[in-house]
């Protein structure tokens, strides 16, 4: 029992579609090859899958140039005249508008302006009233973003270093205060006593005195008032 007929229309399943696509691609190209091998035919294929996939095959004895250059001799027309003609277009079109560019920036650096009617004239001169006002507002409004910046930084380097150097009084007050405490606290230092102004005096107890911590003697008593003379 042979197999049944395959109706022709566009597989929806795209799974399906892409792997019949490849089996009767590679089923044309062989047949393509062997038929240039048998009949030393100059084959050429072009294919597109609709991912716009490029496949193709060409006989070794050609190129795709030759094949294209064999079809237009063979068809007596040409394949590129009518595209040369658009390219010619367009490139006059592009001259045009690259000539008259050139007129308008000399107009505006004060050249080629003898042809030009008096509403051509004030016209010319509002456009560049215009470009210098926008050009100068530019301007301004770039050196104003350079001295906020610059200010930024200025205000970030005061911050750094002004809280650096609060921060290193501080250390060096504590240590200070550290130092003096630990001197106070060492029994190297004691109280001894002072017969000068003084009651007493924190020296050592070697006699080598670094730190002093002063403390004034207290108000002596008056003397007592002397007996009155007998009668």
């Amino acid at each position: 029992m042979g197999r049944g007929k395959i109706e022709i229309k566009k597989i929806e399943n795209p799974t399906n579609r892409q792997v019949t696509y490849s089996k009767r691609r590679d089923g044309i190209f062989k047949n393509a090859q062997e038929l240039t091998v048998l009949c030393d035919a100059k084959v050429s294929l072009i294919m597109f899958s609709n991912t716009n996939e490029l496949h193709e095959y060409i006989s070794p004895s050609t190129t795709t140039k030759k094949i294209y250059d064999q079809y237009q001799k063979a068809l007596g027309t040409d394949l590129w005249s009518a595209q040369y003609e658009k390219m010619q277009e367009q490139l006059r079109k592009l001259k045009d508008i690259n000539h008259m560019l050139k007129k308008e920036i000399r107009q505006r650096i004060g050249e080629d302006l003898n042809e030009l009617s008096i509403d051509h004239l004030r016209d010319l001169e509002q456009n560049m009233s215009e470009a210098l006002n926008g050009v100068r507002g530019r301007k301004y409004h770039v050196i104003k973003t350079q001295i906020d910046i610059y200010k930024k930084k200025v205000r970030n380097l005061e911050d750094r270093y002004g809280n650096l150097r609060v921060r290193s009084l501080e250390e060096r007050h504590r240590n200070l205060w550290m130092e003096y405490e630990a001197r106070l606290e060492d029994p190297q230092y004691g109280l001894v006593d002072s017969e000068g102004d003084y009651e007493s005096a924190a020296a050592l107890v070697n006699g080598v005195s670094n730190l002093y911590i002063c403390i004034p003697p207290a108000p002596r008593a008056a003397p007592p008032p002397a007996p009155p003379p007998a009668s």
